[in-house]
């Protein structure tokens, strides 16, 4: 049997196609989300935060003091609410923000 280069192409069009097919089937399934991030109140250290700080700041860098409850840092999806935060009423950071303990 001989092989013409258009069965060639085909073949190699197939092998591409199952590696891929493999590949993507080889992924975990949380991986889509490994750079998913979220909101964090109260967890940026002073002039740390990404934005949000509160009246009288603009954004990014501006929070006045470390923990700042208006004050919000992107962090790992679902790591918010079990970050410390200690001017959090709950000691932990926020999805929203909060006003600081005393």
């Amino acid at each position: 049997m001989t092989t013409t280069a258009n069965q060639t192409v085909t073949a190699a069009a197939l092998a591409l196609a199952l590696g891929t097919a493999l590949t993507i089937a080889a992924v975990p399934a949380g991986a889509a989300e490994n750079g998913a991030k979220e909101k964090c109140y109260g967890v940026a250290l002073k002039g740390k935060n990404d934005c949000a700080a509160g009246p009288g700041t603009s954004c990014a860098g501006t929070s006045t003091k470390d923990y700042q409850g208006s004050a919000w840092k992107l962090v790992p999806k679902d790591s918010c609410v079990t970050t410390a935060s200690p001017t959090s009423p709950t000691g932990h950071g926020q999805l929203a923000a909060f006003k600081d303990k005393s």
